[in-house]
């Protein structure tokens, strides 16, 4: 009977025990995978975040440097304009200048309006409209300046002739046509100041070569301010 009693005793006991560690492995399982997943949701969304940030700054580094570079084109043309346009106006004032001496009588030396030479009159036309001081002798008036082509001639240029070796006379340019014919403003031995053309029969295959003592930026080459004789 007593050992009857022992039995149901154990078994009793045995089978508490049992629930008891299912009960607890059941329970503790749910939880250790809920705290896993809460994790790895905000290592997501911390990510997701970066990566908005970082599309953020690249975009407004793109926008700044589109803005800038904008903005430099924008400097660089304004100054080429004004530049432009310092330039044709002071070739507009040295023509203007040079075509107040139209009809002044020719003088080998002179230099004033009752009787000029011509590279007295090349001096003082760019004297008075551009500030800058040539030399007195043609000759001397060749060596300054950038040398251009003549089909690259433009108003306000230089042309040099010779009747032998040695340059001997000087006129401004006064225009370029459509057609390439250039005209210049000098003062001549016959008619003094007048307009004459490279086509002529007599300037043409005197024509030496040409410079060019006003830049694009209406400037003179240079720095010229030095007289001489």
């Amino acid at each position: 009977m007593k050992k009857r009693v022992l039995f149901y005793l154990v078994a009793f006991v045995s089978t508490i025990s049992l629930q008891s560690c299912v009960t607890n492995y059941v329970v503790s399982k749910p939880a250790t995978y809920n705290k896993e997943y809460k994790t790895d949701a905000k290592l997501t969304a911390l990510d997701t975040q970066l990566e908005k940030d970082k599309k953020t700054l690249i975009n407004s580094f793109i926008s700044e440097k589109a803005v800038a570079l904008s903005n430099a084109k924008n400097s660089i043309k304004n100054s080429e304009i004004a530049k432009a346009i310092k330039h044709n106006k002071t070739i507009d004032n040295i023509l203007a200048e040079a075509s107040t001496y139209i009809g002044t009588p020719y003088r080998y030396g002179g230099t004033t309006r009752n009787g000029i030479d011509c590279s007295a009159f090349v001096l003082s036309v760019f004297g008075a409209a551009a500030g800058l001081t040539l030399p007195r002798v043609a000759a001397s008036q060749s060596q300054e300046g950038e040398a251009i082509d003549k089909e690259n001639l433009q108003k306000g240029d230089l042309i040099f002739f010779s009747h032998g070796r040695r340059i001997s006379h000087v006129g401004i340019v006064e225009d370029v046509t459509e057609e390439g014919e250039v005209k210049f403003i000098h003062a001549a031995t016959s008619k003094g100041v007048m307009i004459s053309s490279l086509n002529d029969s007599y300037w043409g295959p005197k024509f030496r070569f040409a410079k060019r003592v006003i830049n694009e930026n209406g400037d003179n080459y240079n720095n010229l301010a030095t007289t001489n004789f």
